[in-house]
């Protein structure tokens, strides 16, 4: 064990209502989440804090903060262009750093097609 920091690629857990909602997902809602889910645990800083700091996740994603009184609480990160998002913390430890998500939801909706 080291007394350094540890830095990315951080470790994820869920709670278990949230990976509930996570296995009842369509194949593609959860590609999406875990390509949100990716982007999370491997950035520098799971925050995003800064300016112009989405710049680098994928289209349609986006982080900010749950409560803006709570700059160091809770973040959401949006997916599928806000369809769809995840409630995050981030645990800075020293010794074991984790990112938790608390909560996760998706709204299924029907794209628009031909009618018959």
């Amino acid at each position: 064990m080291t007394d350094e920091f540890m830095g990315p690629p951080w470790q994820m857990d869920w709670r278990l209502d949230a990976l509930a909602v996570f296995d009842a997902l369509p194949t593609h809602v959860r590609e999406l989440v875990m390509a949100a889910r990716a982007e999370l645990v491997t950035a520098k800083d799971p925050y995003f804090r800064g300016i112009e700091t989405d710049a680098r996740l994928p289209d349609g994603m986006w982080v900010e903060l749950a409560r803006s009184s709570w700059p160091k609480g809770p973040r959401i990160c949006y997916f599928d262009h806000g369809s769809g998002w995840l409630t995050y913390s981030f645990v800075p430890r020293v010794e074991d750093p984790q990112i938790t998500v608390e909560q996760l939801f998706w709204l299924e909706y029907e794209p628009p097609g031909e009618e018959e």
